[in-house]
């Protein structure tokens, strides 16, 4: 099975931020929730993906393909969704249909396409101004699976949704990846949407990966420890990821909960949700 994403080696430099060595594996028939604070270099990563920024090395391939030197044929297996909705707030899903199906060719579906504009419940002559934040990203979700992709890339595309209208794109990205020849890269915020849907989790911080495993790994090792002073200080420091000490008492991240609990019995360690592991990483620099 070839993997859908397989970033080796990625650094990009802004002066003031860079990505730096970034490896990343994207199996088929996955998707893989990509978080991070603001600013910790999410959409930086799929612009450089998407060869819309030049990187200063490592090497990108998708489906097998390098971005750089096949990236026509890569694109052509790639569907986009980002945070706003780009079609003409003057033109009509039809006219969006007409538009596109020249750029992709043969590969665009018109009957799918109309499809999903049915599925979605999107009338085609309505204007795109008058549609809602959902309906336009459920316009832009028709018009990136029309052309049957085999990888999509979703920049914040559930960003600022309704509990009900987010439910409903999550369920068709998991029809999406039935088989393994497609796979989701989703940036989000929404940590419970990745906690739903997401196969594997790779989490950006201060523009390096922090960690980046299976979901279920990750929920199943990781563990909350709260202690005392006293006690933080008879624990050696390689067995912990993060401290943070309070006024009364301190909490410790550990990567491996069973393994810790059978070092120090007397302490309890706890599951911890993705959400707070991000806020554990995020607000503290060093053991």
């Amino acid at each position: 099975m070839i993997n859908s994403i397989e970033i080796q080696g990625l650094t990009k430099s802004y002066g003031d931020f860079a990505l730096q060595d970034i490896n990343l594996t994207l199996p088929g028939g996955a998707i893989m929730g990509l978080i991070g604070e603001n600013g910790a270099g999410k959409t930086t990563l799929i612009k450089c993906i998407l060869n819309l920024v030049r990187r200063d090395k490592g090497s990108i391939t998708l489906m097998g393909m390098d971005n750089l030197r096949q990236e026509r044929q890569a694109k052509e297996e790639i569907g986009v969704v980002l945070d706003e909705c780009f079609f003409h707030d003057n033109l009509r899903p039809r006219d969006v249909g007409a538009i596109l199906a020249p750029v992709y060719r043969e590969n665009w579906d018109a009957g799918l396409y109309g499809d999903y504009l049915d599925k979605f419940q999107l009338p085609q002559n309505k204007l795109i101004k008058e549609f809602s934040r959902g309906m336009k990203m459920k316009l832009s979700l028709a018009a990136a699976l029309a052309h049957r992709p085999k990888l999509l890339l979703l920049d914040e595309a559930t960003a600022g949704l309704d509990p009900v209208v987010r439910d409903e794109i999550l369920d068709e990205f998991l029809t999406f990846i039935c088989d393994e020849e497609h796979s989701i890269l989703i940036s989000s915020h929404i940590i419970s949407d990745l906690e739903k849907a997401a196969d594997y989790i790779t989490y950006l911080h201060g523009g390096r990966v922090v960690l980046s495993d299976a979901k279920d790994t990750i929920l199943d090792s990781y563990g909350r420890v709260g202690c005392t002073a006293a006690q933080l200080e008879d624990i050696q420091k390689e067995d912990l990821v993060r401290v943070r000490r309070g006024t009364f008492g301190c909490e410790a991240l550990v990567s491996d909960r069973a393994a810790f609990h059978r070092k120090y019995p007397g302490l309890l360690v706890e599951p911890i949700a993705l959400e707070d592991l991000m806020l554990f990483i995020g607000k503290e620099k060093s053991k």
